[in-house]
């Protein structure tokens, strides 16, 4: 294995050298979730980058490190209460309903400009005070670049006895900004996966897994992997990773140093537009720009749809913000053309910012009592009042309107028809 013998024609045409390194898993090549040549080096190099006590592989990207994570906390009190912050992706809500552990949810603050809002670590304590959980589990960054105060977090659950994970899925480049303290593991996390695909050089579904903590051991993660992970991971999403860290290990301050820089320059041209930007720049990746266009009278939809015309392609636009995801490989003429718009943007009389108060729905049954109920399709508009078994959590913002175990109500029903669902399942 693999059938294609590293020779078949039509992968080579479309593939081309990149076909050579598509092999299986034998003693030359290693195991991953056994590893013990190769691919442990590779695991003992990036550990040694970031600073992590170990770091293991995925090919099966964030996902399967948040399995593991929450794996991992589980295990010491098994259907147990994990704090988890609502900024949280479907991945960790369907991860615990399988394991059987139950979330205590922290709603993150609103922080002003019509942002989900970050995750404070007096909420934190509060929590922890009322709940005995076997872990934390924190986003960080969320979808528009917007940090929590994850050392505040760390110290109040290292004053609980308590681990900190950290979905650290949007931040991977953090160890790799200037001073490199953003990152979860110079914070105090115990536990943090990094989606490194999406800000690195890196294929896609490469992501790193790192422990911080002696209360979690290298056997113990693997084995937490091996229960959730494919038994055939792509050796050129590995060999991409182990690529990133030592281009990252050579050039990598350098070069986020340099687009940091480039990114504050975009935001000041975009501040004296009017246009807005997450306040507090001093818990936001500055490797990420979140433009708040309404600021300035132009919907965040149709500021992307100009910025499509000019041959600028966003990450995301919602009614407010065109989030944009630059990374070292960017050309000059990418941010040329960035700020070519900022420079001809024409600012309007701003658009008025909703008030409306967020959503927060009522748990009726367990995750794993809810998925494992019959269960129906009904339109939306005549849901209320039954119990919701899908998890709905659009990204951005990626703060779940409705988790399985919860009630739908008819404001919850309205917020999800304005997202565009118009049937749900629901339990029977």
């Amino acid at each position: 294995m693999p059938g294609h013998k590293g020779c078949a024609q039509p992968l080579i045409e479309a593939l081309g050298p990149a076909l050579r390194w598509d092999v299986t898993e034998l003693e030359a090549t290693d195991s991953l979730y056994d590893a013990s040549g190769p691919l442990l080096e590779a695991e003992k190099a990036a550990a040694l980058l970031f600073g992590a006590n170990e770091t293991l592989i995925s090919a099966s990207g964030a996902t399967l490190c948040i399995q593991a994570m929450l794996r991992l906390a589980g295990e010491a009190v098994p259907g147990g209460k994990i704090i988890c912050s609502r900024n949280i992706h479907r991945s960790a809500v369907n991860a615990m309903a399988l394991l059987g552990l139950e979330p205590v949810w922290v709603w993150p603050r609103a922080i002003g400009g019509g942002l989900p809002g970050r995750i404070e670590a007096s909420d934190i304590a509060l929590a922890l005070e009322q709940n005995s959980v076997a872990a934390v589990f924190v986003t960080s960054p969320d979808y528009y670049g917007v940090l929590s105060d994850i050392g505040a977090i760390a110290a109040v659950c290292s004053a609980s006895g308590v681990p900190l994970l950290v979905d650290n899925a949007h931040g991977s480049h953090l160890r790799f900004c200037p001073g490199g303290a953003l990152h979860p593991l110079r914070q105090g996390a115990s536990l943090v996966c990094d989606s490194a695909h999406k800000t690195l050089p890196v294929l896609t579904g490469g992501a790193w897994l790192h422990i911080n903590s002696a209360r979690f051991t290298r056997e113990d993660a693997k084995g937490a992997m091996a229960l959730f992970g494919t038994t055939s991971p792509s050796y050129p999403i590995m060999l991409s990773l182990d690529l990133a860290r030592a281009w990252l290990q050579e050039e990598g301050e350098g070069a986020f140093a340099a687009l940091c820089a480039r990114v504050a320059e975009l935001g000041l041209l975009a501040s004296n537009k009017g246009i807005g930007l997450p306040p507090g720049r001093a818990l936001c990746d500055p490797a990420r720009l979140t433009l708040e266009t309404a600021a300035a009278g132009v919907s965040g939809r149709d500021a992307e749809h100009e910025m499509r015309r000019r041959g600028i392609v966003a990450e995301f636009a919602d009614k407010r913000h065109v989030v944009l995801l630059p990374s070292p490989f960017n050309s000059p003429a990418d941010f040329e053309a960035v700020a070519a718009y900022l420079g001809d943007f024409r600012q309007r009389a701003p658009i008025p910012l909703s008030q409306a108060e967020p959503v927060r729905p009522r748990q009726s049954a367990t995750l794993r009592e809810a998925l494992s109920a019959p269960a129906e399709a009904v339109e939306t508009d005549c849901a209320a009042g039954r119990i919701c078994v899908q998890c709905h959590c659009p990204c951005p913002p990626g703060v779940p309107l409705l988790i399985p175990g919860e009630l739908v109500t008819a404001a919850v029903a309205e917020k999800l028809k304005s997202y565009g669902v118009f049937i749900l399942k629901v339990v029977k």
